[in-house]
């Protein structure tokens, strides 16, 4: 099945050109099965770049996906236009008596922040302990997930030297997790962060399970069964080019930044480089879309009551 979103939505055209099956209410409302709901929780500053990567994923799954934009509403977007934000996206309070099968929550460029610091925190917080009513499943990404393990588990993050910034070899832990089901032995993810979780603090809080880490940029997902929730540290939805994008821009800035491990062919930054983490990303999002698919109850109200 396809995944449902606005067709004037950026993303749409882009989408149908990769092969990606996209549909409008109009054949939506045709097929008498219920879509999963699946909203995104969208800080980036290029929300449309982050439309794009993780609508690809999620909609890949055979099932009937019905994809939900959500935004902050204590933060005004720099770089995305209040049109496509008043067209396409709903505020946090505007959907929170709605519930959800899933819920993305991804990263935003204040890492370097004590949490307490952000702007938005005091909403953050709510949205979070919204989370344990209304969603059935979380899967938090980058400062996502560093936020959420830190609110729900006081696990703290901790500043790095320099930017943990390249393509990385990773392993997973727990061959027989849900989430890991058709998984490498080895493969490779791509990180960009300036701060990290580290394994000794996960392991002192209760009922987490890191499934997926890397001898050289250590922890990466992390498993809580009770909240039924995923932090993912790194970023597996990434385009080809985002940390191409990311290295040109801080060259630019006048950011200290070296080449991105193992990215770029020979370390060179006019070749193109290639994507080696792609078949993974579609692993990871299309087993979370399965277990929520198996887990989640028929009736949406009933999300959340048995937590």
């Amino acid at each position: 099945m396809p995944i449902k979103i606005p067709d004037t939505l950026p993303a749409f055209d882009t989408l149908v050109s990769e092969g990606v099956r996209v549909m409008t209410e109009t054949v939506a409302i045709r097929q008498d099965i219920r879509p999963l709901q699946i909203g995104l929780l969208n800080l980036m500053p290029n929300k449309i770049r982050t439309e794009v990567q993780m609508a690809r994923l999620v909609g890949a799954s055979p099932l009937q996906v019905e994809f939900s934009l959500v935004r902050v509403g204590g933060h005004k977007a720099k770089n995305t236009s209040e049109e496509h934000l008043l067209s396409f996206y709903q505020t946090w309070d505007e959907v929170r008596d709605r519930k959800f099968d899933g819920f993305i929550i991804t990263g935003a460029p204040v890492e370097t922040l004590p949490y307490e610091d952000v702007t938005y925190w005091d909403e953050m917080k709510a949205i979070f302990d919204w989370t344990e009513t209304h969603v059935h499943s979380t899967l938090n990404v980058c400062w996502g997930a560093m936020a959420a393990i830190y609110h729900f588990h006081g696990v703290p993050k901790h500043a790095l030297s320099e930017k943990a910034f390249g393509v990385y070899r990773h392993h997973i832990l727990n061959p027989a997790s849900v989430y890991l089901a058709g998984f490498s032995d080895d493969f490779q993810i791509p990180v960009s962060r300036w701060t990290e979780v580290r394994r000794a603090d996960i392991e002192k809080a209760e009922g987490l399970e890191i499934l997926m880490e890397s001898d050289e940029m250590g922890v990466c997902l992390v498993q809580e069964e009770r909240g039924n929730r995923l932090y993912m540290f790194n970023h597996v939805e990434y385009d080809s080019t985002s940390l191409g994008e990311e290295y040109f821009r801080d060259i630019s800035n006048g950011t200290p930044i070296k080449v991105p491990h193992n990215y770029f062919p020979d370390d060179n930054p006019e070749k193109a480089p290639l994507n080696r983490w792609r078949s993974h990303a579609h692993l990871l999002f299309g087993n979370w879309i399965n277990e929520i698919y198996q887990t989640t109850p028929y009736d949406l109200e009933q999300i959340g009551i048995r937590r």
